[in-house]
């Protein structure tokens, strides 16, 4: 799993570093792609429930799922990038937000502390700990920052398969669910709203978008646990 999410962190990078005014999504797609395959890889999300791309692209009020297109960046547009790879039958599944400079205040804000929601979630990570300390983690900090914590959407277990039992919600009760044990792999994913955490799906079937139009963000990890603690098995550094 940790190759996996080697070779899912590395294409996330590829798709980051081509992000830029006038550069469209379905481009930032083949990066990725063309990363994947390099690394032995095969991208997860091509044909699964029929989705047709390496990675979703969701932009500004996009919450996750927006499938890679004709669409150019421009200035100032938050990008959520999500992307999943296997390798020798196993997933790697990861995400993060960027944001096409200039950021402003608002964007930056949301990013950094949906970023933030992540960091407190992996620490949560650790044998003992129970699978509503994670939640707990994530509601508690956007909420203090008057942020919106999506409900329809959550985290998940992978390994073999890219969604695997138990469900990880972003939101929940300190002490409660599942108790963490050594060998443990989750993938925690928060999507963070700037304003309320209502979404719908488009027509297209697939993009999420906020109903009230605000900003949303996302990052993920693939993260197992270990005696030593959280292992981020999709981190690159």
């Amino acid at each position: 799993m940790r190759r996996a999410g080697m070779v899912a962190g590395l294409a996330l990078q590829a798709a980051v570093r081509a992000v830029a005014p006038g550069v469209s999504t379905r481009e930032m797609d083949k990066a990725a792609e063309r990363s994947i395959r390099k690394s032995g890889g095969i991208p997860t999300f091509i044909g699964y429930r029929g989705y047709p791309a390496t990675i979703c692209v969701s932009v500004n009020e996009e919450v996750v799922h927006g499938i890679p297109g004709a669409r150019k960046l421009k200035p100032g547009d938050v990008v959520g990038i999500d992307i999943a790879a296997t390798v020798d039958g196993f997933v790697g599944d990861t995400a993060v937000t960027v944001i096409v400079p200039p950021a402003t205040k608002e964007a930056q804000r949301l990013v950094d502390i949906t970023k933030g929601c992540l960091d407190l979630a992996i620490d949560k990570m650790r044998p003992g700990n129970r699978l509503g300390d994670i939640g707990a983690a994530v509601q508690g900090l956007a909420e203090a920052n008057n942020f919106g914590v999506i409900r329809d959407f959550v985290g998940h277990g992978i390994g073999r398969q890219m969604h695997e039992e138990p469900a990880v919600p972003n939101y929940g009760t300190a002490g409660t669910g599942m108790r963490l044990e050594p060998g443990v792999v989750l993938a925690i994913e928060p999507m963070i709203t700037a304003g309320d955490w209502r979404v719908r799906v488009l027509g297209d079937g697939w993009t999420v978008v906020t109903e009230d139009g605000s900003l949303a963000a996302h990052f993920e990890h693939s993260i197992a646990v270990t005696e030593d603690g959280p292992l981020v098995l999709t981190s690159v550094d």
